[in-house]
């Protein structure tokens, strides 16, 4: 069993920064895949950006240019860095990590962008 915590979360005016943090409860060094996906209230879940263990990275068309993912394996934590940031960004933020055929997910962190 692996523990997400997602934190970083919060408000911030459009055009503004934010990075957020997943700490597992395990070593992600292992780990086939992690990523971000976010949701706004009535919407189905979406990708935001994934990291694979070999590094490849994918991210949503809407994030392109704005937005990195990372990793460090020292602290066993997965970030997002955020920049540029829109009124249509704002979104509960999940932490996801695909371990082995096993799917583990955070509680989310509430983004907010105000216009």
């Amino acid at each position: 069993q692996v523990q997400l915590m997602e934190s970083g979360g919060g408000l911030v005016q459009a055009g503004g920064s934010l990075r957020l943090s997943c700490a597992a409860s395990a070593s992600i060094v292992s780990f086939n895949r992690m990523g971000w996906y976010r949701q706004t209230p009535g919407n189905q879940r979406e990708l935001v950006a994934t990291i694979t263990r070999g590094g490849n990275t994918e991210f949503a068309d809407s994030v392109k240019g704005r937005f990195a993912i990372s990793r460090e394996y020292a602290k066993n934590t997965l970030y997002l860095q955020m920049n540029i940031l829109k009124f249509e960004d704002t979104a509960v933020y999940y932490c996801h990590a695909l371990v082995g055929i096993h799917n583990y997910w955070g509680q989310g962190t509430q983004v907010t962008v105000s216009s």
